[in-house]
Parts: C-alpha cells; sequence; structure tokens
C-alpha cells in the first residue's frame, strides 16, 4: 500500500457494489480506488471511506481499462463477490 492509501474494513468490502448495477468491484488499495470492469467506471476511497456516488465515478479510457485490468491479473485482484 503506497504512502496516504488507506484500506477500506475487509467487512465493508465485502458488501460493497457497484450503485449502478449493483456489480462487484475490484479494490485497488495502493490507488484507494475501486473500479467496476464492466462499466468501466473508478470510485474514490478517501481515509478508507468508498465514495460510492455515481455522479462522482470516472469513467476511465479503454487504455486506463486495461491497465487496471493488467494489474488486477498480475496482483490476483478479484471481484469482491
Amino acid at each position: 500500500m503506497s504512502v496516504g492509501a488507506s484500506a477500506i474494513n475487509p467487512q465493508l468490502l465485502e458488501i460493497l457494489a457497484c450503485p449502478k448495477d449493483k456489480g462487484g468491484l475490484i479494490y485497488f488499495a495502493d490507488e484507494d480506488a475501486l473500479y467496476n470492469p464492466r462499466l468501466q467506471m473508478r470510485y474514490e476511497v478517501r481515509q478508507g471511506i468508498p465514495v460510492m456516488l455515481i455522479d462522482q465515478a470516472v469513467v476511465v479510457t479503454q487504455v486506463e481499462h486495461e491497465r487496471l485490468m493488467a494489474k488486477a491479473r498480475q496482483e490476483n485482484l478479484k471481484l469482491n463477490f
């Protein structure tokens, strides 16, 4: 985890879903982000608190999506459910 990154409570992470499609998310702890690969939407995590507001999510580019998915594969990160 990078300096300044803060972990989400594991019990909370188990039940978090994307507010838009209600699906699972990939947690990138070192980037303070939750990612929905189906919609290519990234949600920020601030001080361990996920900001799960659709209007504050960032729709990532195809290049960023590919980077995140490669990182998830490399680090064996999976959808939370």
